[in-house]
This record gives C-alpha cells, structure tokens and sequence, in this order.
C-alpha cells in the first residue's frame, strides 16, 4: 500500500485535471475516466487496483445512494411514480429476463441462472453518467426528474435479481415460494429498516449536543449503518439506503442548522466527486487483468467481446422499446385512471430510451461474485461475466454517452409546461417571501421596527428587493428578530413545495440556500 501511494495521489489529481477537461470540452467525466483508466492500464508497470469484492458494495454503493436520495425531489418521485416504477422495477425485470434467453441460447454453457445473474448486473443504467452528460444540454424538467427517480430504485430492483441468481448458481437450487417471500422480506424490510436508522439519527441529531463537524460526521456515518443492519438481516440494504436518505432528506430542515447543511453539502460533494472518479477510473483500470482471466476459462478475447457486443444491443433495444412501451401503457391507462401526462409524445421516449449508460452499480455487482460456489469448485463464467460487464459500460458510455447530447439538440425536445418558468418562478418567491417578511415584522415587532435603522433598512430592502448587503451591523436583538424572519421565509417556502406541484423544488432549494447562507452570515458577525 504505501509502496504505490504516490501513485494513488496521483491518480486522484488525474481523475481532477480530467473532469476539469470534460467540463471545458463539455464531454461527460464517466466517458473520459473509463478511456483514461484503460489507456493507463497498457503502461508497463502500473500498479494493478484491487478491491476485496466483499467490500465493494460497503465502499461505494451506500454514500453514492444517500448523496442521491438526498438530492432526489419526494415531490418530483410521487409525481411521476409510474414511469419511475415502471422502469425502475417492470423494465429491469424485463431486461434481465431478455438478457438471461439470449445468453443462454448463444453463450455456450450459459445457464439461465448465469443469465439472470448478468441480467441483473447489466440491468440499471448509471444515474452518474446520465447526470454528468444532462448538465450539458438543456433538457425538461421532468426527464431529469424521471431519470433521477429511476436510478434510485432500480440499483435495489437489479441487485435483488442478482442476489437471487448467484444463491441459484452457488446452490443448485432455487425455491419459487421461498424465493417470493425472500422477496418481499427484502423490499419491505429494506424500506422499514432505512425508515427507522433514519428515524434514529435524526433524533440522535437532535438530542444529542452536536456542532456542525459531529453533524457532518453523523451524516456520514448514516448510510453505512443503514447498508449494513439491512443487510445484516437479509433485507435490501439499498433499498434501506435510498427510502432512510429519501426520510432524512425531507426532514433536513427539523434537525439540522444552517451551518450543518451548508457545511455537510461541501463535505458529500467532495466525498462523492472523489469515489465517482475512483470508480469510473477503476472499470478501465480492470481490463488487463479481466482480459488475461479468459483464458483460464478458454474463451478468446475476439469470441468474449462478440458475446459483450451482442448483450449491450440487447440492453439498447429493450431500453428503446420500453420508452416507446411506456407510451403506449400510458395513453391506455389515461383511460381509466389519471396520469401524470397521457400524451408524452414520440421524441421524449426516445431520449429516454437512450440514456441507458452502464456504470458504478454494474461494475460493484461483478466484481462482487464469489470467486467459488458450494463445495470450492471455481464460480462458472465468472471472468466472462466481468468482461461482458466491462464491455457493456464502455460501449454505453462512449456510444450512448457521446452521442445523447447531439441527439438531444437535433431532436428538439417540446417545452412541457409541468413547472411554473424558472424566472417567473423566482420572481413569485421573491415577492412572496417579502411580503411574508413585512407581515411578520408589522405584526410582532413594530416598535423594533419603527426604532431599528437596521429593520427599517431591511424592511426597504424587503419592499423594493434591493441588496440586502447594505443593512449594515446588526445588533444581538435586533439579529434575533432577523434570523426569525429568516426562520418565516424558510417556513413559507417549505410549507409553498408541499402545496404547489408546478413550483420547481430546486428552485425552492436554491432559495432555501441563500437563506441558510444569510442565516451564516449573521451568525459569523
């Protein structure tokens, strides 16, 4: 370890310098750090990167599913429940069975419990690279939203699935009603042991006497012990992670301060920047030593990469024809139920259906097969599985990934009308929040206020939306009556998501920041 330490630190500062790059040339990082860790990977004495499989998963997968529950919109998820179910759960089972038939009947001596195994590896597109390429291009807001839902779910539908064909390939067996209630054990038990450490931390925050750093490390702390009580009792620790970060999310505002959450923030993104980049990096990384273990399995490299190329246009059309699906199911549904939209059109469908990127989840599935099955023999195809996976996340990448930004802006995506225009949007929570901040003032402080230079200034400020640096110092009570004006504002724009659909919820968060940040500001003086 400390033998290659140097080149760890320098590996980080690549993973750096290249995101800075993909940034300036507007090509997503997953892309550029998978061919950077591959063309690594053919220099003469690079240090090979091994991670324990056992420990894949613990390492990455909880802190990533929090930070993305924690950023993912309840509101937006509710709203589009269907379509987010229906490819977070309908569709991956579908793929996986798709990809269990065809891997059977043209990888020789590929079982069907082989094939759900890869299927259930291969299944749920990579929220990272989608985000990652979206933030280049202007898309709906309700595309986002669906595929932001989407991933959070399908990583648990998709893993559940390999779960239960690895005990099938390690055992020999496989019980349909054992498998049935394992199956509900795990969802619901998931879902109710990440509601209830959530639920435990979030009191643990409260009552316990915290600052911002003990808040901080707390945070990161939650995740694992979600991950691993679940998992400790056979539920989905996933699904643990994504229904206790989606719980705490929501409550953000009851148990920690300001400080905490403007601090916590700059801690996960940096957290989350640095394993995203490690991860991506390490699926090129992988392939020299994935590549030599075919042999032991007898497979050439041309026949091991003709089997990868025929899995990942299976993943490709299945994704299409279930976005297309989708519409279909929809417009028959809006007969006889209300539906978020029962015209979603031709064009979005197809976006949709190509933001099938392949990454982090897949990678920490493959690499998490045991190494033998019951009795010691060698886990079949296991090296094949890995370099099918790793062709599958470079081709989704590199073709899907370089390509969804040019088709996006040549296909023209229709301006839906599900929020309010972001503008607009602003200009309504500026002119309500003021006018909640006088009332406040006019009603529980008007000596202060007729007394105060600093209130009326703010009181000017809040009437004609000026710069609210120009109140000058304050004083402790007159600070006092500010951040409870602060506290109003936090409240009404809370209690106004809840109530309004069409108001944007990162617009609302944005606004709740600069309410923090004022909130810091006064604090620090």
């Amino acid at each position: 370890m400390l033998d290659h330490f140097p080149f760890y630190l320098a590996l980080i500062v690549l993973i750096v310098l290249l995101i800075m790059l993909g940034n300036k040339i507007k090509v997503a990082y997953p892309v550029l750090l998978v061919l950077a860790g591959l063309l690594l990977s053919f220099i003469p004495g690079i240090p090979v990167l091994k991670i324990d499989p056992e420990l894949i998963f613990i390492i990455f997968l909880p802190p990533l599913l929090y930070e993305a529950a924690w950023a993912n919109s309840w509101k937006e998820l509710w709203h589009w429940r269907r379509i987010i179910g229906s490819f977070a759960f309908v569709v991956v089972f579908l793929t996986a069975i798709s990809v269990a038939l065809v891997a059977n009947s043209f990888i020789p001596g590929f079982s069907l419990a082989l094939g759900f195994l890869l299927g259930g590896i291969v299944s749920p597109p990579d929220a990272v690279s989608a985000s990652a390429i979206l933030k280049f291009v202007k898309v709906p807001k309700r595309m986002s939203s669906i595929l932001e839902g989407e991933s959070l779910l399908n990583d648990a539908s998709s893993l559940i699935i390999f779960r239960f064909a690895a005990i099938a390939v390690s055992t020999g067996q496989f019980v349909m009603h054992q498998a049935a209630l394992s199956f509900v054990w795990m969802v619901v038990g998931g879902v109710a042991i990440g509601l209830a450490v959530g639920f435990v931390f979030l009191k643990a925050h409260k009552w316990l006497p915290t600052d911002v750093n003990m808040d901080i490390i707390l945070s990161l702390v939650t995740p694992y012990a979600m991950y691993m009580v679940a998992e400790e009792v056979h539920a989905s620790g996933v699904l643990a992670v994504v229904s206790g970060g989606l719980y705490l999310s929501n409550q953000r505002h009851r148990f920690l301060s300001g400080s905490s959450r403007l601090r916590g923030e700059n801690v996960w993104q940096s957290v989350v920047f640095l394993l995203n980049g490690l991860v991506f990096m390490l699926i090129g990384l992988d392939l020299p030593e994935i590549t030599s273990s075919l042999k032991s399995e007898g497979i050439g490299f041309y026949e091991a990469t003709g089997y990868g190329l025929l899995i990942t246009a299976v993943l490709i059309v299945g994704r299409m024809l279930a976005g297309y699906g989708a519409v279909i199911v929809t417009r028959i549904a809006s007969y006889f139920i209300t539906v978020a939209d029962n015209n979603p059109g031709t064009r979005a469908p197809f976006i949709l259906g190509w933001t099938g990127m392949r990454g982090v989840v897949s990678l920490a599935a493959a690499l998490s097969i045991p190494l033998t099955i019951e009795g010691g023999a060698p886990f079949p195809h296991r090296n094949l599985i890995l370099y099918i996976t790793f062709v599958v996340i470079l081709l989704t990448l590199v073709v899907q990934g370089l390509t969804l930004p040019i088709i996006i802006r040549k296909i023209k995506l229709p301006a839906f009308d599900d929020h309010m225009p972001e503008e607009e949007t602003e200009k309504l929570l500026r002119e309500e929040l003021a006018t909640e901040s006088l009332n406040y003032l006019a009603a529980n402080h008007q000596a202060e206020l007729e007394n105060s230079h600093v209130l009326k200034k703010l009181s000017t400020y809040w009437e004609n939306q000026l710069n609210a640096e120009e109140t000058g110092a304050v004083s402790g009570h007159i600070k006092a009556i500010y951040i409870a004006v602060l506290n109003r504002q936090r409240q009404h724009l809370i209690q106004k998501n809840k109530n309004e659909q069409r108001i944007d919820e990162e617009i609302i968060r944005k606004f709740l920041h600069k309410i923090d940040l004022e909130e810091e500001k006064l604090n620090a003086d």
